[in-house]
């Protein structure tokens, strides 16, 4: 297991207000009340390594298959619907929607190979992610990766306690199944617009894992 890059500088301010808090507590407080000292240290400890959790990039075996689309992150398959695209296709997608709780890992990979053709940001609310309607008006980012076989668009979407979406792609650039898309912090949704002849291979509330779970093929 490693650390996300992206959880470097909040691990690091993390770890100085742990010591700084429990550096106060015990030098002012435990000599009259220790007990509370303690508590503190056990609370502020499991906050610490929380956050160290949360940014944790597991080993793992990835799967790859050009024709299959790959889940681009640990959670829960909340939504497998066909809707009606108004940001980029303008017609009819299957949608499946995966919810990540803050104890998922919660960096994105590519769920197939191909050429980023469409990269967009979009300032929006902070409804709870299983919110039927935070796939549209939440703070989100979308990308579309193209396929011989067909264009998927990704959804990188906040909740209420996600306050920022990191997205690594460009228009124009090559990237590989299973690569890294991006990162979202504190709890959040995915979201995958594919074309309706995709066939899909999980169910609602399936817990899925990012790189390896195939959600279905193209």
């Amino acid at each position: 297991m490693t650390i996300h890059r992206e959880g470097y500088r909040s691990i690091l301010i993390s770890a100085i207000l742990f010591a700084v808090i429990n550096l106060a507590s015990f030098s002012f407080i435990s000599p009259y009340l220790s007990w509370v000292s303690w508590l503190i240290f056990i609370v502020t400890l499991g906050l610490l390594l929380f956050m160290i959790s949360f940014f944790r990039v597991p080993r793992r075996k990835l799967m790859l298959g050009s024709n299959l689309i790959i889940a681009p992150a640990d959670g829960k398959v909340v939504v497998i619907e066909e809707v009606y695209d108004e940001e980029y296709f303008k017609d009819k997608r299957l949608q499946v929607s995966i919810f990540m709780s803050p104890a998922n890992v919660h960096q994105n990979r590519n769920p197939i190979t191909g050429e980023v053709v469409y990269n967009q940001y979009h300032k929006g609310k902070y409804l709870v992610a299983w919110h039927p309607k935070s796939s549209t008006e939440n703070e989100r980012h979308s990308v579309v990766i193209r396929h011989p076989k067909g264009e998927i668009l990704v959804k990188q979407i906040a909740g209420a306690l996600a306050k920022r979406i990191v997205n690594y792609l460009s228009v124009g650039q090559k990237v590989e199944q299973c690569g890294e898309l991006g990162f979202i912090k504190f709890g959040s949704r995915v979201d995958l617009l594919l074309p309706l002849n995709s066939k899909i291979n999980v169910k609602l509330n399936e817990v899925v894992k990012g790189g390896v779970t195939v959600l279905g093929s193209l």
